[in-house]
């Protein structure tokens, strides 16, 4: 194997941390690539449920390392937070290590988010939307990554300069803020926060190294290697439906920047999808459903954010989008998770070409805007209307739910290797005959 990537296919929060969970005891090396505590990733082992922002879902796993590669963007006090979490409920962490070459997320970063949030998106039809962001400091961190002069890498906490840096980038800062809000007497205070992340820094100091290093070794070693995506395909900041997007590539394409891996290691993809929709914050959602059927789908999959606690907007299966996600992320595999949410329905519709400006469109519109003029063109397909949480084999699944299963994998073009009927590792089964052997059925 040595290389897989489990990916979300749609817009985030497809489960992708029960998979990562699952498949962990068979690599030896799980390696969150991009992303930042923006996203949630649920675990759940029995009666126990992890929720997971920073940490990769494999840290569950002790014999298993745990990488966080430079593509992240980390806050150092949420990530203590976690690692605290978890050690309140005897899960050791000394299995983790942290790029020195991931960014800091700082205060800066949050209270720019804070204010730039109030703007509104650009373009006529979108003007009334927000982007949807978390508030968390994700996106203006990227943004001085990718500007240079005021980012802040994890190893730049352990140089002698550090505290002329953040006195530095403070003093601009002050003065974006103030033109900003005309307040003057709103100002960051560099002592302060020198002395606040240099404690953060010293707590984490015992999992910060090279993982780049790490990785390129454990390549040579041919080692097996689990990569863990985070969001959605939809929301990739080049591939995504922008400017509704996240600010890394959550595409199977962000994962050799990410995490500082040659293209060809990597040899299987697999792509995580729900069973349904969801979506959260604005952008266009062709398929939603703000509706009867939307909130039941919403109230039975528990559709509310790990991150956030909001209502994720839910509509049908988007058949067009997911095959467009796949192609780009190269998915080897779909991994199909919460069918069982769809189990009391009559009938089920699937999303199977778009009608724009009058004319049958087949592939996945590049710009919002065509997007948001997009009618969906539907297939029904009969419901089973049968509970299948208990099922454990896929031959004893309703017959009407095997054949929405065999429909998606033809829309998509991608067979389906994973079905999930719960949130536990037992409701899962594979019908691959690879993932079989090792994991289960």
């Amino acid at each position: 194997m040595p290389g897989t990537c489990v990916v979300g296919l749609q817009w985030g929060d497809e489960a992708k941390g029960k998979l990562v969970d699952l498949l962990t005891s068979d690599f030896e090396i799980v390696v969150r690539y991009q992303g930042g505590a923006n996203a949630g990733h649920t675990v759940v082992v029995g009666d126990q449920t992890y929720k997971l922002h920073h940490i990769p879902s494999g840290i569950l796993s002790h014999n298993v390392k745990n990488l966080i590669s430079p593509g992240v963007v980390l806050n150092p006090p949420t990530i203590l937070d976690e690692i605290d979490a978890l050690a309140k409920r005897n899960v050791k962490v000394d299995n983790l290590m942290i790029s020195d070459r991931s960014h800091v997320v700082l205060p800066w970063h949050i209270a720019e988010d804070r204010l730039l949030n109030a703007a509104k998106v650009g373009g006529v039809a979108e003007s009334s939307e927000n982007i949807g962001t978390t508030l968390r400091g994700i996106g203006p961190c990227y943004r001085d990554k990718v500007g240079r002069t005021m980012a802040v890498r994890f190893g730049d906490m352990y140089r002698p300069e550090f505290k002329q840096q953040i006195e530095r980038i403070v003093e601009s800062k002050n003065q974006v803020f103030q033109s900003l809000n005309g307040d003057a007497n709103v100002a960051l205070d560099a002592a302060a926060i020198f002395e606040e992340y240099s404690g953060y820094a010293e707590r984490l100091k015992p999992h910060v190294g090279d993982t780049t290093a790490l990785l390129l070794d454990a390549i040579d070693e041919d080692k097996n290697i689990l990569f863990e995506g985070a969001q959605g395909a939809l929301l990739d900041i080049d591939h995504g439906t922008f400017p509704f997007v996240t600010s890394s590539n959550s595409s199977g394409a962000g994962v050799f920047s990410g995490a500082g891996v040659p293209a060809r290691f990597v040899n299987r993809i697999i792509g995580v999808i729900k069973a349904y929709s969801t979506r959260v914050g604005g952008g266009p959602f062709p398929t939603e459903q703000d509706n009867d059927d939307g909130q039941h789908i919403r109230d039975r999959g528990n559709e509310y954010g790990t991150t956030t606690g909001r209502p994720r907007r839910c509509g049908w299966f988007d058949a067009v989008a997911v095959r467009y996600t796949a192609r780009l992320s190269g998915v080897d595999m779909l991994s199909l998770m919460m069918l069982d949410v769809l189990a009391a329905l009559p009938e089920i519709k699937v999303c199977v070409a778009y009608e724009i400006d009058g004319k049958r469109v087949e592939h996945f519109p590049s710009h919002s805007d065509d997007l948001r003029r997009a009618v969906p063109i539907y297939e029904t397909l009969p419901g089973w209307q049968q509970e299948i949480t208990e099922v454990e084999r896929v031959e004893d699944l309703p017959e009407n739910a095997i054949k929405y299963v065999n429909r998606i994998s033809e829309l998509v073009g991608r067979p389906v290797g994973v079905i999930s009927v719960g949130p536990d590792r037992r409701q899962t089964m594979f019908l691959d005959k690879d993932l079989a052997q090792r994991f289960g059925n």
